[in-house]
């Protein structure tokens, strides 16, 4: 069964890069993992040959026409017919199959250290998906159908996309279609202009559409791993474009894409940033006030910003949003997290000091080979073997629009997830005082994605406890991004909603949780609008006779 390129592409979008504690995980340790199995299997050849024997009573079934083995009803690889009615095909992956489930029950039973297991896990589950009969030309029906319609041309596209790969790529298969994609001219459109710039970021104030405005202005600060015009991707689905429409003054910070000779940059330079932009933004809008929203890494820094400011007396943030945030991270959160020690973190910090960055492209390759299947498999039988181009999908695209972390940015990240500063409040130092999100008593709004595994729900949920003032949580009903893109009018949005966060524990919340449809960024601009000041005259141009005008929006840091 031939699969759609909006299919390949919407499954890879629940996939976008994030910073994550994977950034920790080494290839080389992985490996070693499995050495480490392996050594244990000469060391107990009875229990290996126990589950060799296993599989080898699983293989008679499989000839025989008899074995029950089937594959996930959501399982993508094998949705075409021939996998079911074929029998030299539906042997062919229940052989597979076999394998792969003798390999982890025998795992299962090694007696090893739990985090190599993990490790020896993960690794195993990258070898046997790798063996996945799909992967090939032959062992893939869909792909035999495609080779014998074209009369072999699918074959000569899928030669010339590996060798664009592998000429022009990154490593892994390309996943996007640029081609049709422009910033500044078919997304990031919203017209705005940037009226303050640093080395470090610019800020762009966004032109109101609205007769009248709020007179507390909202800041966006994106997260420092991708580039900020996810908020304002495509007019559609623009979070940007609605807040103007609502009549929310809106400023968003486009961050500089740090090279080699800005290694140097900590967190600290970066709130030291965050300041002096929030300086400009309240003298344009003469506010005593101003509202955050941060995302993803750059719910890390707001929550950071704000502890500082709590910290010094300083009371000008009037309310702030975290968007898909982790704050209080732990290795049971994902997949991914046992992989995680402080040992892998060590290894990944020194990396990127010896480098002086955190590549985009690095990051983007570590990514891929957490999630194979989705990011790397799933590609290889759509532009290889079927001979199709990747899908031309704006999620993507932005995704792969990669930018770099600064060395000393990564190292205070991965001391964040080490340390758990605002889970463990007046433990760890910045800036001279002690980081404690329980001094921050003003109102905060929180959203999650109730399918994303980079920033879990579950985790997100643990901010409300994290924050001093007035919380209100909210989940989205898709995945990492596709959660935040999600404006009203679009029919499958939904969000699960419980003004009652008296519960310790998430699941408890979502079993009382009300599912609703619409968008959640409708009950964002109502908490935001009660939040955001009296209405004023809209500005009638950017800046001020100070913070001129210096380009228009996107900017020209995002072109970095």
């Amino acid at each position: 069964m031939a699969r759609s390129k909006k299919s390949v592409g919407e499954k890879a979008a629940e996939t976008t890069t994030a910073f994550s504690p994977i950034v920790g995980v080494h290839r080389s340790e992985l490996v070693k993992s499995l050495g480490v199995v392996l050594k244990q299997a000469a060391l107990n050849p009875v229990n290996f040959g126990q589950h060799f024997l296993n599989y080898g009573k699983d293989m008679v079934d499989v000839v025989k026409g008899t074995s029950e083995y089937a594959p996930h009803a959501k399982d993508r690889r094998f949705q075409d017919k021939a996998w079911t009615f074929n029998p030299l095909y539906r042997r062919g992956m229940q052989s597979w199959m076999a394998m792969k489930e003798n390999l982890n029950n025998w795992l299962d039973e090694a007696e090893i250290d739990e985090l190599d297991r993990a490790r020896a896990h993960f690794i195993l589950d990258v070898v046997a998906d790798t063996l996945a009969p799909t992967n090939s030309l032959i062992g893939n029906p869909a792909a035999m159908k495609r080779l014998y319609e074209t009369g072999g041309m699918s074959v000569v596209a899928g030669l010339k996309n590996a060798y664009n790969d592998m000429v022009n790529g990154i490593g892994i298969p390309s996943q996007v279609d640029g081609r049709p994609f422009k910033v500044g001219e078919n997304l990031a459109t919203t017209p705005g202009d940037v009226v303050f710039r640093s080395e470090v970021l610019e800020i762009i104030q966004y032109t109101p559409t609205t007769e009248k405005v709020h007179s507390i202005p909202l800041m966006v600060i994106p997260p420092q791993i991708n580039k900020f015009y996810a908020s304002d991707l495509t007019p559609d689905k623009s979070l940007f474009r609605y807040l103007l429409d609502q009549g929310i003054q809106l400023f968003a910070i486009s961050w500089r894409n740090p090279g080699v000779e800005q290694a140097h940059w900590g967190l600290e330079t970066y709130i030291d940033a965050v300041i002096e932009a929030m300086d400009a933004v309240m003298k344009i809008t003469r506010s005593k006030k101003v509202n955050i929203s941060g995302a993803c890494s750059g719910g890390i820094t707001v929550a950071t910003l704000l502890s500082h400011l709590a910290a010094e007396g300083d009371d000008r943030v009037n309310c702030s949003t975290f968007q898909v945030c982790v704050l209080d991270p732990r290795q049971e959160d994902s997949e991914v997290g046992a992989l995680v020690s402080e040992e892998t973190l060590e290894l990944a910090r020194n990396r990127s000091a010896a480098k002086g960055i955190l590549s985009g492209d690095d990051l983007a390759r570590t990514f891929a080979w957490m999630r194979p299947n989705d990011l790397i498999w799933n590609y290889v039988v759509n532009n290889y073997l079927l001979g199709d181009s990747p899908p031309a999908f704006d999620i993507l695209f932005w995704n792969n629009d990669t930018t770099n972390l600064p060395a000393a940015l990564h190292s205070d990240f991965l001391d964040s997830y080490m340390s758990t500063p605002f889970a463990n409040p007046g433990t760890v130092e910045f800036k001279g005082n002690k980081l404690d999100l329980g001094k921050v008593d003003h109102d905060s709004f929180i959203v999650a994605g109730f399918t994303d595994h980079i920033t879990p729900w579950r985790a997100c949920y643990r901010t409300t406890k994290l924050l001093g003032g007035n919380n209100e949580f909210y989940v989205s009903n898709s995945g990492h991004i596709q959660s935040l893109l999600n404006p009203p009018g679009n029919p499958k949005a939904k969000y699960y909603y419980n003004s009652d966060l008296s519960e310790g524990q998430a699941d408890a919340w979502m079993q009382n949780a009300e599912l609703r449809d619409g968008s959640w960024w409708s009950a964002w601009f109502e908490w935001l609008t009660e939040r955001s000041g009296a209405m004023k005259a809209a500005p009638k141009s950017a800046g001020n006779k100070t913070y001129t005008s210096l380009a228009k929006a996107p900017g020209e840091y995002i072109f970095g």
